[in-house]
């Protein structure tokens, strides 16, 4: 089978290892400021750039033009987006060509947030009040009704990016004003504090077969906005909280019509009424090496097992899940002060994986004992802001490809 893969963040470097190593002739569309990256080239059969990779309509004719003129001597036979900003452009390579996969209509459930959360709610599953910014009546009714704070994000996005906090109905009007013309291109929610979780499945078939429930110590938001230190922890494996957030994930699967993927969704549970709200979802592997934290805990690699699910759904075959591991994990990871942070002070036998890249300094540890690894993880947090290694930086208004 012929493979497009489109990803234009460096990432995926297992789906195309695994892809290949399944027999697939594999082709890569990414970004032209990436192809010095350390991308597996004897995986990968050709590599097409672009130098533009916002979701315009001049991209799309560029790629839609590329691939037309690559087809006439090439058949793809189907198309994997390897990250969220590629999901349109994925789904509208698919549409065009006719390629079996997801199409426009169901990648919207999975990029757009205003588009989640009108699925979920019409599907009964609870997600925090919201309202559009189209009509003002609708958002004053909306800000009179519910409490503040609430938040502002961008319906198309990718994790905290974006989003702006607001704590009266004066300020929150006076920041949708500030949108301009672009605030039809954002929702407004309700802020519910909790602790918020995060579910890594995959899916075959329709079904869900393989999930693995994670509990950030910071939350995306308060990484993002507040300069913390990234972490996160597997969930008790049987408890009440797992089983919840499995339940969840499998009707947000099955309300938004996903058939066979990697997804990475996140839950919050609030403390106010202790119950979980879906947020979001995507359907792809989860960013900020949480595939790596996964592995850890359970034996799978999620890239490469959404691999050998893509190969076996086009070519009609059978797929078997590897065992799956009850251990848990903790990932700690930070902006360091540090282009080479050195690791010598962190030296427990329970790391399995450090960070190799240029100001960061990140862990993943494993143990049979979930207290054990919340200890690390606090312990670890301490030593990264207490030792100097700890740096933060303004959010970005938007992610920088």
């Amino acid at each position: 089978m012929n493979f497009l893969c489109i990803c234009t963040y460096f990432k995926g470097v297992e789906f195309l290892k695994s892809c290949k190593a399944e027999g697939n002739n594999v082709y890569l569309l990414t970004n032209q400021k990436l192809q010095d990256k350390a991308w597996p080239r004897e995986s990968i059969d050709e590599i097409f750039y672009l130098d533009n990779v916002e979701n315009t309509f001049d991209t799309y004719q560029k790629i839609l033009v590329g691939l037309a003129a690559l087809m006439r001597s090439k058949k793809i036979d189907r198309v994997v987006a390897l990250d969220d900003f590629d999901v349109e452009k994925a789904a509208l390579v698919r549409e065009h060509f006719r390629i079996p996969g997801m199409g426009q209509t169901t990648a919207r459930y999975f990029r757009d947030k205003l588009a989640m959360r009108v699925q979920a709610q019409d599907a009964g599953i609870a997600v925090p009040p919201f309202s559009t910014l189209f009509h003002d009546i609708d958002i004053t009714e909306y800000l009179q009704r519910t409490s503040p704070p609430w938040v502002i994000k961008p319906r198309s996005e990718a994790s905290a990016a974006g989003i702006k906090k607001v704590h009266s109905f004066q300020e929150a009007w006076d920041t949708v004003h500030s949108l301009g013309g672009e605030r039809h291109n954002f929702l407004i929610e309700q802020f519910k504090p909790g602790d918020v979780y995060h579910v890594d499945s995959l899916t075959l078939n329709g079904k869900v077969i393989f999930t693995r429930c994670s509990q950030y110590l910071n939350t995306p938001f308060e990484v993002a906005h507040g300069g913390g230190i990234f972490r996160s922890v597997t969930v008790e494996h049987g408890s009440e909280d797992d089983a919840a957030l499995k339940k969840m994930n499998e009707d947000v699967m099955r309300a938004f019509g996903m058939k066979s993927s990697a997804s990475h969704t996140e839950m919050i549970k609030c403390y106010e009424d202790g119950k979980f709200y879906f947020l979001e979802t995507a359907s792809r592997v989860g960013g900020a090496n949480l595939a790596e934290m996964v592995e850890y805990s359970s034996g799978i690699n999620l890239w490469r097992e959404w691999a050998k699910i893509e190969t076996s759904v086009a070519i009609g075959g059978a797929y078997e899940l590897p065992p799956v591991e009850d251990y848990y994990s903790g990932i700690v990871i930070s902006l360091s002060s540090q282009e080479h942070p050195d690791y010598a002070p962190f030296n427990d036998p329970e790391i399995v994986w450090k960070m190799n890249e240029e100001y960061h300094i990140g862990l993943i540890v494993r143990s049979k004992s979930r207290a054990k690894v919340i200890e690390l993880m606090e312990k670890y947090a301490m030593m990264i802001r207490d030792l100097g290694y700890h740096a933060s930086a303004p959010a970005p208004d938007k992610p920088v490809h």
